[in-house]
């Protein structure tokens, strides 16, 4: 799931970088495009933030994954060592 919310994050940042870039040649290539460059910042700023958002999410889903599969793992290992000494016996 982490993957798919780095993918996500990818896509809100590369939506910001083009709105921001947006903010600057707006009025210059088409005059019909809406040319308040006050507008297109604010859109790069809150795709940016969302972006960022996004990708916390996903390093922090990533990180709980991984302290579940560990934990799991000590789990089967602790009752595999102790299931292997009692028939030892």
């Amino acid at each position: 799931m982490a993957r798919n919310l780095y993918i996500l994050a990818g896509v809100l940042l590369l939506f910001a970088v083009i709105s921001f870039i947006m903010a600057f040649t707006a009025g210059r290539m088409q005059p019909a495009l809406p040319a308040n460059g006050t507008l297109w910042k604010t859109t790069a700023l809150f795709l940016t933030v969302g972006g960022l958002l996004v990708a916390l999410g996903g390093v922090m889903t990533a990180l709980f994954e991984q302290v579940d599969r560990r934990t799991e793992e000590r789990r089967l290992r602790h009752r595999g060592g102790r299931g292997s000494s009692l028939r030892n016996r």
